[in-house]
C-alpha cells in the first residue's frame, strides 16, 4: 500500500477532475517531490474507470525513462515494456523520431494518455507555418496533440533558458509565467517535510591577482570581480586543482558529519567535462576516497548508477548522467562544478539532493557547494526567496586562515604566455598537504601563489548547521 503525500493526493484529485472537462493537465512539482508516483496513480485510476487503454510516457533521458517504466509497472501491476499485453511503454524524447509507425497509430485507434515528463525540454506552438520550437516539441504537436485521449505534462522547472514557449502550454499574459493546473513549489515541499532544507554554500576568494606584460599586475577581491576582466573566465577557476581541493574538502567534511547520523549518505559532484571529472576523481583518490564516475563514455552507465544507489559509497562524480529525474535519495551533499550556468540547470542539480528518505530526521538539510560566480550567486538568492522563514546569510573564514603570518604554497599551472592567475590555499590545510601538484617540463611553468583567503557564504533558511 503506497502512502501518498498530501500534495500527491490533491494533484491526483485535481487531474481526474480536470480531465472531465479538458484533455490536458500541467503539473509543476519541485524536483524531488515524487511526480512519477503521482502520475502513475492517475493512470491507474483512469484504467480503473475504463477511460484509457494504454499509457505512453516520454522523458529526456534513458535513466529517467527506465525509472518511469519501473514505477508504472509496480503501481499498475502489469508489464510496461510497450509490447502486446503491456499497460504502456516508456521512451525518451530522442527516440520519438525512430519509433515505429504502429506505435503512433495506437494513439488514433485506442484511448491513450501520454505523459510528458520534464516537458520544459520541448518547445513549440501550434501556429501554422511556425518555426518556433525544437524537434521534440514539433513531434508532440504533430503526433500527440489532438490524437491522445489525455496528455499530462510534468516539470520541476517550468521554463526554458531560451525563453521559447513550452509545448502544449498556456501562459499568463500579465506575468509571462506558465499557467499550471497544479503547482507544488519548494516552499511548500520544505514546509511539509517532503524535501530537505537546502543550504547553499558559496565559495569565494579574497585575493586573486593577474599579471601580464601588457598591463602589469591586477588584483581582485572576489571571483565575481575578477570575471569582469576579459583575461579571466569561469572555467579558469573550475579546472584549478586548488579550487577543486578546497570545494571538495569542505563538502567532504560535511558529508562525514552527516554520515555519523546517516551512514549511507552520499555526495554528488557535477563536473564540466569528462576530463574534468577524471581530474576530480584523481584529487579525491589522492586523499583516500574511492569515488564512482559516470559519464556518457561509461559502459553500462545505468547499471553503475543503480549499483551506487544501493551501495554505501561516499561519492559519485558525474557529467550529465545524474541530473533531472534521477532518483538517488541518499545523495545529500553536492558540488556544482559544471560550467553550465542557467537557473534551470542550477535548480535541477539542487533537486538531486532534496529528496527526503524515510530514515531522515525531521528538518534534514541538503548541502550544495558552488563557486561565487555572479549568475550562480543570483540563482542561490532566488532559491532563498522561494523558501519559508527568515533567510540567514552568514560568513565564515576558512579554517586555514589564522592571521597575517601565512605561508603560501607554490602551485603550477599552464595557461597562455601572457598571463598569470594567482590565488591559493594555506599549506597547513591537511587536505592540501596530501596532494602533489602536477608539473611538466615541456611547457612554460607559471607559479600560482596565494594565501588562504577563501571565505564561504552560507545561504539557507536557518542559521543552524544540522
Amino acid at each position: 500500500m503506497i502512502q501518498l503525500r498530501a500534495w500527491q493526493t490533491e494533484c491526483i484529485e485535481k487531474a481526474l477532475s480536470t480531465f472531465q472537462r479538458q484533455s490536458h493537465f500541467f503539473c509543476h512539482a519541485t524536483p524531488g517531490a515524487g511526480k512519477t508516483v503521482m502520475v502513475a496513480l492517475v493512470a491507474n485510476e483512469l484504467f480503473q474507470q475504463g477511460k484509457i487503454d494504454f499509457v505512453l510516457c516520454f522523458s529526456p533521458s534513458r535513466a529517467i525513462a527506465e525509472g518511469v517504466a519501473s514505477t508504472f509497472s509496480q503501481i499498475l501491476g502489469r508489464s510496461f515494456n510497450g509490447q502486446i499485453g503491456a499497460a504502456g511503454g516508456s521512451y525518451t524524447y530522442q527516440s520519438m523520431e525512430t519509433l515505429p509507425e504502429e506505435l503512433w497509430q495506437v494513439l488514433c485507434e485506442h484511448r491513450v494518455i501520454v505523459v510528458l515528463d520534464e516537458i520544459h525540454h520541448c518547445s513549440g506552438i501550434a501556429w501554422e507555418n511556425s518555426s518556433v520550437g525544437n524537434s521534440w516539441g514539433r513531434t508532440i504537436l504533430d503526433r500527440v496533440q489532438g490524437k491522445a485521449r489525455y496528455t499530462m505534462a510534468l516539470s520541476g522547472t517550468p521554463w526554458r533558458t531560451d525563453d521559447r514557449p513550452i509545448v502544449l502550454s498556456e501562459y499568463i499574459k500579465s506575468t509571462g509565467l506558465i499557467s499550471c493546473d497544479y503547482a507544488y513549489g519548494l516552499r511548500k515541499a520544505v514546509s511539509d517535510g517532503v524535501c530537505r532544507t537546502p543550504k547553499i554554500i558559496l565559495t569565494d576568494n579574497r585575493e586573486i591577482s593577474l599579471s601580464s606584460a601588457d598591463f602589469g599586475l591586477k588584483t581582485f577581491a572576489s571571483i565575481g570581480d575578477s570575471l569582469k576582466n576579459e583575461h579571466i573566465t569561469y572555467p579558469d577557476f573550475l579546472f584549478r586543482d586548488e579550487v577543486i581541493d578546497h570545494v571538495i574538502f569542505e563538502a567532504s567534511q560535511r558529508l562525514t558529519s552527516i554520515r555519523e547520523r546517516l551512514p549511507r549518505a552520499a555526495g554528488l559532484i557535477v563536473a564540466a567535462t569528462v576530463a574534468h571529472a577524471e581530474q576530480i576523481v584523481r584529487r579525491l583518490t589522492l586523499v583516500g576516497e574511492s569515488p564512482v564516475i559516470v559519464t556518457y563514455q561509461t559502459p553500462e552507465v545505468q547499471r553503475v548508477i543503480s549499483t551506487f544507489k544501493n551501495s554505501c559509497d561516499r561519492w559519485i562524480v558525474s557529467v550529465g548522467m545524474i541530473s533531472e529525474g534521477t532518483d538517488i535519495p541518499r545523495l545529500q551533499v553536492c558540488c556544482h562544478l559544471s560550467r553550465i550556468r542557467t537557473e534551470l540547470h542550477f535548480r535541477q542539480v539542487l533537486g538531486r539532493i532534496l529528496r527526503r528518505q524515510k530514515t531522515d530526521p525531521l528538518h534534514t538539510s541538503a548541502w550544495l557547494y558552488v563557486l561565487a560566480e555572479p549568475a550562480l550567486v543570483e540563482f542561490a538568492r532566488r532559491i532563498g526567496d522561494d523558501l519559508p522563514g527568515e533567510k540567514v546569510v552568514s560568513f565564515s573564514q576558512d579554517s586555514g586562515t589564522s592571521g597575517g603570518d601565512q605561508k603560501s604554497k607554490a602551485m603550477t599551472f599552464y595557461q597562455d604566455e601572457q598571463s598569470e592567475l594567482s590565488w591559493g590555499i594555506d599549506e597547513r590545510n591537511a587536505f592540501e598537504n596530501s596532494i602533489q601538484s602536477n608539473t611538466s617540463s615541456d611547457e612554460e611553468q607559471i607559479d600560482l601563489r596565494v594565501s588562504s583567503q577563501y571565505w564561504n557564504e552560507v545561504l539557507s533558511l536557518f542559521a543552524t548547521s544540522s
